[in-house]
């Protein structure tokens, strides 16, 4: 019976299976082997849930309906305990979790042909960045969702860890790695000795040198890009007329935050921009911000932003089109301004790499190769920063979405076996 390697990622997913003692990632929507890690509840066909692209597309399409992005956010956060509102019931965030889990699952079992009871999951290094309990928890609960969506073995390998060992099946020679993970929701970071001899070694615990983990991730790139070049034509930091106060600035965050977007849509928060309209000394664009929440378009906004971050990473300037909130309405945003936006984020990624060099017991200039993946890792500034952490070092990378998937596969074979 085969094991598979599960990347439950932030923005992405993906898994795999070992085929004739080769991993092979399986098909998990149409022919594709990624998969975006999304859920859109359909109102307007009781009952169906659609998953991946066809749930962003749905609601591109304006399907009336829930869409759920980013689940794996809820892990370690306050979020872990709450429950959504689905039509007429609501479901607790960690149920969302376990039915996206559980089609992962069955996307495999229809790709190998038989139950697949055993998985060797991806997990960040860090959920959390301050609160071991929490930690513990978070991982707990992980573990419960696999076990409820169907897997009766569960072990669980660090990102970055499982992306090294992808990493070493293209190496000739003995290298001392810095692996960085830059995901959706975190960033993760190992140092690790990887060789042509090593990688037959079932256990690899003397190999493994350092681990390092942070909250931060591409979500949060967007998040702060979404606020510096979006929420101000929404009537970020306008004032109001009575005491001269700027408008409320919460609502902003939670509507360019990936997992608290549904929860800005309420009958409460609608009625008090209305009343915030006439009293707003930039009143249109108090207005859009009505229309966002009482159109539900805050998804669309974020994609729009999340789409202008990708530009970014190989163009100097980029529009964000928001045609679909106000006519010939868009935004215009430039690296320069996206770099300084997230420099604190990115700053704090270069300090937790220089850390992770440091527990190792190496000197920077000892790293040979900084390996970089996760689909943030295209960023320039955030590239930059992880080239601050080990100067001397080479830096390379390889499938930035899926290295984490092969690496898991790999290793639920040797751990299987």
């Amino acid at each position: 019976m085969p094991a598979c390697g599960l990347d439950f990622g932030t923005s992405n997913s993906a898994l795999g299976v070992v085929q004739g003692g080769v991993p092979v990632l399986a098909p998990v929507e149409g022919d594709a082997t990624l998969i975006p890690s999304a859920i859109f509840f359909d109102f307007e066909t009781h009952g169906r849930v659609l998953y991946g692209r066809a749930a962003v597309d749905a609601y591109i399409g304006q399907h009336d309906g829930r869409l759920m992005r980013a689940l794996k956010t809820v892990l370690g956060s306050s979020l872990m305990d709450e429950k959504t509102a689905v039509g007429r019931k609501r479901i607790a965030l960690t149920e969302v979790v376990e039915m996206f889990i559980r089609h992962l699952k069955n996307c495999a079992e229809d790709f190998a042909g038989c139950a697949i009871d055993q998985v060797v999951h991806g997990r960040p290094v860090r959920f959390t960045e301050h609160d071991d309990q929490a930690e513990r928890r978070a991982e707990s609960v992980l573990e419960d969702i696999a076990r409820r969506a169907g897997f009766r073995d569960v072990v669980f390998v660090y990102e970055p860890i499982a992306a090294a060992f992808h990493y070493e099946e293209t190496v000739t020679r003995e290298e001392l790695v810095l692996v960085a993970d830059i995901g959706g929701g975190t960033s993760d970071f190992s140092v690790i000795r990887v060789g042509p001899e090593r990688r037959a070694e079932v256990d690899r615990r003397d190999d493994i040198l350092a681990n390092a983990g942070i909250r931060v991730g591409g979500t949060d790139f967007d998040r702060f890009l979404n606020i510096d070049a979006v929420m101000p034509l929404l009537g970020l930091g306008t004032q109001l007329i009575t005491k001269d106060l700027p408008m409320p600035g919460a609502l902003y965050y939670e509507l360019a935050t990936w997992a608290t977007i549904n929860f800005a849509y309420t009958q409460r928060n609608e009625r008090e921009v209305a009343e915030l309209v006439a009293d707003s000394r930039a009143p249109d664009k108090t207005v859009r911000l009505l229309h966002t929440l009482r159109k539900r378009l805050g998804h669309r906004i974020a994609f729009a932003v999340e789409d202008a971050k990708i530009a970014l990473s190989e163009e100097m300037q980029t529009t964000i089109p928001l045609d679909f909130l106000e006519r010939r309405l868009s935004a215009e945003t430039s690296q320069t301004a996206f770099d300084r936006a997230i420099a604190d984020k990115t700053r704090k990624l270069r300090e937790i790499a220089g850390q992770c060099i440091a527990d190792a017991g190496v000197r920077p200039d000892q790293i040979h190769t900084v390996f970089i993946t996760g689909g943030s890792s295209r960023v320039p500034a955030v590239r930059e920063a992880l080239s601050l952490a080990a100067p001397t070092a080479r830096m390379t990378s390889g499938s930035d979405l899926l290295s984490v998937a092969y690496g898991l596969t790999r290793e639920a074979e040797r751990r299987f076996r």
